[in-house]
């Protein structure tokens, strides 16, 4: 029997999918970042007749040890895995979307705060502990603003939405890389509150006057949060938008070589939000069985086939061509023990 392409054709996708994967349940965990949009695509999923998809977001720290333990169907992180760990783990990495990482402040006013990477770090260090400090002064000309204490919210767990801000303030501080540096759980100067996910860092700082937090930018869009404007690279104070995600896209080699693990922070351009990061999912190299694999890798395979429309006005930005062009590779990295083909693949 000639062997066909193994990676099957968009339209012939969902006839290929077996009772037994449609009813298996597929279970998610980890990243926060992306939670809202991995819930969005898993309703769209089952409304199209593709079975349950159910994901928690628990943190990437919490993705990654769930997924190493084989306790979940695939793992969600926003720290990327090195090659030699996803080896050592036997694990298989995938980009999924795009996304912001956005200061925000609970202050009196409505005015827009203008802040910059190196006073933004000096914040989240504790140096600048009054609003009206007159480094954030300079950067707001003609703004009043109120003689509150800062009160800093981080993030409890191990996160990715951490390890990505604490990259960005170590890459514009050299104090901050020095004395902090950067991972999922930086050890934060002086005594900050700490919040459980995203969406425990929403509500601390909506039930903290004067506070500052970091959240993914699709919080900020639901939650009408007050989001600090930054200044870029080209020296542009910018407000986070899915255009800005997608302007960091295109000053980066993940656009012009394809390169998922490509940095996005701090990105030339006059539109590019300086904190923008990629989103992965983690599942199993080597599953014992296909039908264990397939309708993890039918839910992920169905996301790029649509994830284009699902991810438009939702904060996020979708993967560029370039990048996708190259998922194939990764789904075939997926070897079942048994010897079957996981079912949207055909020999």
């Amino acid at each position: 029997m000639p062997v066909l392409p193994r990676l099957i054709l968009a339209f012939a996708a969902p006839l290929l999918l077996s009772a037994a994967a449609i009813a298996q349940p597929v279970q998610g965990q980890g990243a926060t970042f992306p939670a809202k949009v991995y819930d969005t695509w898993a309703r769209a999923f089952e409304k199209a007749g593709g079975g349950s998809v159910a994901y928690k977001g628990t943190g990437s720290g919490d993705g990654i040890k769930q997924i190493g333990a084989r306790k979940v169907d695939f793992g969600g992180t926003d720290a990327p895995l090195p090659a030699a760990e996803l080896a050592r783990q036997k694990l298989v990495q995938i980009p999924m979307l795009v996304g912001g990482v956005v200061p925000v402040v609970n202050l009196p006013g409505s005015a827009a705060l203008q802040l910059d990477g190196e006073v933004l770090a000096e914040i989240f260090m504790g140096r600048v502990k009054l609003w009206n400090d007159a480094r954030i002064a300079a950067l707001n000309p003609g703004i009043a603003l109120p003689a509150l204490a800062i009160k800093r919210v981080v993030r409890a767990e191990k996160s990715g939405t951490s390890d990505g801000f604490s990259r960005y303030l170590a890459g514009v501080s050299a104090s901050f890389k020095a004395e902090v540096g950067a991972s999922q759980a930086p050890a934060w100067p002086g005594e900050p509150l700490k919040a459980e996910g995203n969406d425990g860092m929403v509500q601390t700082l909506r039930a903290t006057p004067g506070s500052i937090a970091y959240v993914s930018y699709d919080r900020v869009l639901r939650d009408k949060l007050a989001a600090v404007k930054l200044r870029n690279a080209a020296g542009k104070f910018v407000q986070p938008t899915e255009a800005g995600f997608r302007a960091a896209i295109l000053e980066s080699d993940m656009h012009r070589q394809g390169d998922d693990l490509a940095t996005l922070l701090d990105r030339p351009g006059n539109e590019t939000w300086p904190i923008t990061l990629t989103s992965f999912v983690l599942v199993d190299a080597e599953p014992a069985t296909a039908n264990k694999a397939s309708p993890t890798l039918k839910y992920l395979y169905w996301c790029f086939m649509h994830g284009d429309d699902l991810t438009r006005g939702t904060g996020f930005a979708p993967l560029p061509i370039s990048v996708q062009s190259r998922l194939a590779a990764r789904f075939t990295q997926v070897r079942p023990k048994d010897g079957v083909v996981p079912t949207y693949l055909v020999l």
